[in-house]
């Protein structure tokens, strides 16, 4: 017992003490539970002898994982992709395989193992990649959709491999077996040496069957487990729920993710695949939200003990009795897949950094590639050499993993930045007297309220599908970066009578301003604003009305909390009306405080006056309240229906506007 709390201690300490820093150094999570599991094995050797154990265990984060993703794809979502997933991750599967093997075979190779190698190398990194790609919200970009489609197409290509590779044994081939750590396996040996009372691994339910039967109860759990989900599972979730027992729908959810794993394992699938399938069965249950909020946990902590465990894994004394080696096979085989992806990128119209993120992304081997190595020695393809070699490289291809991302966020980053000149600034052939500069959200409807009054505008935007789907609906714009200084001036600054700044960028926004004040004294300028820091940014920039994007309409939903809170809709109002005054006064006074480039919360007389608005701003809500409460017998006053000033964020720094004092 004291042994296996030190060992945890271990594994838990190094985790807290690597990934929080990998984070912060912008390395990801993944990295981070892979440096520490180097740490705790391969460089201190704090760990025991039942790593491999441990690791089988942790395995079983890529299975609750991909049921997540199930719980995210509707069956009509993954019908949908039956063209990506037959074509597109059919095709990485079979032209990298092939190459590999190619590869292979032209070192002196026979077919066979070549064959093998291009198989087993064919394979991603399910939890590697799929993890990254959800860490850094690439799961919905075109280039993450085409991954995962490709990750799906080989979990799925697993089965046809391990059906296939006894085909290729090679009698002469004979040894102890080793685990995915290169360590031998007493199980394995015996089974190859057929050693009698040796202990026997678990036997399928189909290891006795004939192959037709063996196919047919196959299809029958498969079957019965999308059956069960759609028909039993609101029958069982409604009465596990009725004993309002929290822990009961953890036990209800794992037991479904355990169970169908197992069934799977037994007909010989992948769990993986089982429990996707599983998932994507659930999707549309109003348990789903549920379901998703209890294996959440179990799955981002096996993930990660999965991936520290890979970092143990790494044989060192191998990898320094042939370094170059082992490094030099790790990076042809990222090179040779990195190559056929990008090919198959190029086929399937993906562009710019969705391309790169799908080659870069995919170029290593995956943690299947484990199970077929050992699967390949059991059946005597791979001598136990070759085996250690493989698992290495798979080894180091997934440790190499986040440095592929941090490559390919720089390449997009690059790709950006070239994009921008692509297209030339339109010619801009219309005045108006209001240029609006910015037709994102924000734009659009001051856009739409001032045409709809009779006035005439410009628009600017440095985004050309913004502008195109505006022209759809018959608002013309004209594409090109409002923060450059000749189209704003060709847009008629000179003689535009007021000039909106609705851009995202808040330093382009300031930048805008402070030219168009430059250029014009008695310009009118109305700036939208991140937040209150930015309202003090875009003030000295010589802003007159500065709107915080989001401030009127949280008061407004302010309001409808308090109403349905039990105050009438009246003291809603009130309260609402006394707080948008109370706040946008306090500006005055932190304005004066604010110093440019300083963070406000490293500012302590900043910090203390805020304070102090916050409480004398709590008094004026009790003063008002106390004082919107009717006597008995009185009426209440009609609720209003605008309730708050028309003063905006500039008039409450100054007594005059910028205007008015150039004036």
């Amino acid at each position: 017992m004291e042994g296996l709390l030190f060992e945890a201690s271990i594994y838990l300490g190094a985790a807290v003490l690597v990934v929080p820093l990998a984070i912060r150094l912008g390395l990801g999570s993944v990295l981070g539970y892979l440096a520490a599991g180097i740490l705790v094995g391969p460089v201190f050797g704090l760990t025991g002898a039942d790593t491999a154990d441990l690791q089988h265990f942790a395995e079983f984060g890529v299975v609750l994982m991909l049921f997540l993703i199930g719980l995210e794809l509707e069956p009509r979502t993954l019908w949908d992709m039956r063209h990506r997933l037959l074509g597109l991750g059919g095709a990485q599967v079979v032209l990298t395989g092939a190459a590999l093997a190619l590869a292979v075979g032209a070192m002196g190779y026979a077919w066979q193992v070549a064959l093998t190698f291009g198989m087993i190398l064919s394979l991603s990194s399910t939890a590697i990649v799929l993890q990254t790609l959800s860490e850094k919200n690439l799961m919905r970009t075109a280039g993450g959709r085409a991954s995962f489609s490709v990750l799906l197409t080989q979990d799925i290509a697993v089965i046809p491999m391990l059906a296939f590779l006894p085909l290729l044994a090679l009698p002469a081939i004979i040894g102890p077996t080793a685990n995915q750590f290169g360590v031998s396996n007493p199980v394995d040996d015996a089974a190859a040496h057929g050693s009698e009372g040796a202990a026997e691994p678990l036997l399928t339910l189909v290891d006795q069957l004939p192959n037709w039967a063996a196919a047919t109860l196959t299809l029958a759990i498969v079957a019965g487990i999308v059956l069960a989900g759609h028909f039993l599972s609101r029958p069982v979730f409604r009465f596990v729920h009725a004993s309002r027992l929290p822990e009961m729908s953890t036990f209800i959810s794992l037991l479904i993710v355990l169970g169908i794993a197992f069934l799977m394992m037994m007909v010989g699938l992948s769990p993986a695949l089982g429990t996707f399938v599983a998932g994507v069965v659930l999707a549309n249950s109003e348990f789903r939200h549920q379901i998703e909020a209890d294996i959440k946990p179990f799955k981002g902590l096996l993930l990660g003990l999965f991936f520290m465990t890979v970092g143990i894994g790494i044989d060192t004394q191998e990898l320094f009795a042939q370094p170059a080696t082992i490094l030099g096979l790790t990076l042809l085989l990222i090179a040779i897949k990195a190559a056929i992806l990008y090919v198959i990128a190029i086929l399937f119209k993906l562009r710019g950094h969705d391309r790169w993120l799908f080659t870069l992304g995919l170029a290593q081997a995956g943690e299947f590639g484990f199970v077929l190595v050992s699967f390949a020695r059991q059946q005597g393809i791979l001598s136990l050499n070759q085996g250690q070699v493989a698992l290495l490289v798979i080894s180091l291809s997934m440790l190499l993993t986040p440095a592929l991302f941090i490559a390919y966020e720089r390449l997009a980053t690059r790709l950006r930045g070239r994009a921008a000149p692509e297209r030339a600034p339109d010619t801009i052939d219309e005045k108006g007297r209001v240029i609006i500069a910015g037709i994102g959200r924000f734009g659009q409807v001051v856009n739409r309220l001032v045409r709809m009054s009779g006035l005439s505008t410009v628009v600017l935007d440095s985004d050309m599908a913004t502008i195109e789907t505006m022209r759809r609906f018959g608002v013309k714009g004209f594409f090109g970066d409002p923060s450059n200084p000749a189209l704003l001036d060709s847009a008629g600054l000179d003689e535009a009578a007021i000039l909106v700044v609705a851009v995202d960028d808040r330093d382009n926004a300031t930048r805008i301003v402070r030219y168009a004040r430059s250029k014009r004294a008695d310009l009118h300028i109305v700036a939208r604003a991140r937040d209150r820091v930015h309202v003090y940014e875009l003030y000295q920039a010589g802003a007159n009305d500065i709107v915080r994007e989001t401030f009127d309409s949280s008061i407004r939903a302010g309001r409808y909390v308090l109403e349905n809170m039990g105050f009438t809709e009246y003291e809603a109002a009130k309260l609402s009306q006394t707080y948008y005054k109370v706040d946008r006064a306090a500006m005055r006074d932190l304005a004066s405080l604010w110093i440019p480039g300083q963070p406000v919360h490293l500012n302590e007389a900043y910090v203390d006056r805020a304070k102090q608005l916050d409480r004398d701003l709590e008094t004026a809500l009790i003063d008002e309240l106390h004082e919107t409460q009717p006597m008995a017998g009185e009426d209440v006053p009609a609720p209003f229906t605008e309730a708050l000033p028309d003063e905006t964020d500039a008039d409450l720094l100054a007594d005059h506007s910028p205007r008015a004092e150039a004036s």
